[in-house]
């Protein structure tokens, strides 16, 4: 029997804690429901702080100036670091962490759903901040990133010396504008449904179910509702 097949695009940025908890959390889902559901997900470019320099940032020092003082940055911290260990994912953020501008990483990711790689690419660029306080505006960490996921290396090196693919993501991001989405991450299912947030699994799971069941029911000549 075919199983029902569910797409989501998620829309998230790579230095979203939230993003990866909730990553996490959809991944889980989808493993409960593998033997019922087929899911497809892609991963759509969002960029938090788009102006952020190329050199990136202090991730310490820009985080106490965005949540204003020390107590309240600590407070932040704490509380997503330990929802995050909750779902496996052990945050290390050391005080020489940058954070970076995100638009070479979303290129990237958009350069490895051309081979087949972006799920990889993914959990690998988001594991590298926010786990192994790799610094993403180097081309040279990236490079590596993309080589232990199987890309060939000369060629990522080349595309990040390159414009290729920037275009796409700056459309892509205008797009998510215009469908009002300020806020990650977000998830688009079937192209129907918006859901914000890093949702618990359970949530996660309920929906997959629910809209699984939708594409199976297909469109029908009704008599009573008298549409055909």
């Amino acid at each position: 029997m075919t199983k029902p097949f569910v797409k989501i695009d998620v829309i998230s940025d790579l230095v979203c804690p939230w993003c990866y908890i909730g990553k996490r959390r959809l991944e889980r889902a989808i493993d409960q429901l593998k033997d019922k559901i087929e899911v497809e997900v892609e991963y759509h470019p969002f960029e938090l702080n788009a102006d952020t320099p190329k050199e990136g940032v202090n991730h310490k020092e820009y985080l106490l100036n965005k949540f204003g003082s020390t107590e309240r940055y600590e407070q932040i911290h704490n509380h997503v670091t330990k929802i995050a260990l909750q779902e496996d994912i052990k945050f290390n953020f050391s005080d020489a962490l940058v954070t970076p501008n995100t638009f070479d990483a979303h290129r990237l990711i958009a350069f490895a759903k051309l081979h087949n790689k972006q799920k990889e690419i993914k959990e690998a660029l988001m594991s590298a901040f926010f786990e192994k306080n790799i610094d993403l505006t180097q081309n040279k960490n990236l490079v590596a990133i993309a080589s232990d996921c199987g890309l060939n290396a000369n060629d990522v090196e080349k595309f990040l010396a390159s414009d290729d693919l920037s275009h796409q993501i700056r459309e892509a991001e205008k797009l998510n504008y215009k469908r009002g989405i300020s806020g990650v991450p977000f998830y688009i299912v079937n192209n129907k449904y918006g859901v914000s947030g890093a949702q618990p699994t359970e949530t996660f799971v309920k929906l997959l179910t629910e809209v699984s069941a939708e594409s199976l029911q297909g469109e029908v000549c009704d008599v009573a509702e008298k549409n055909c």
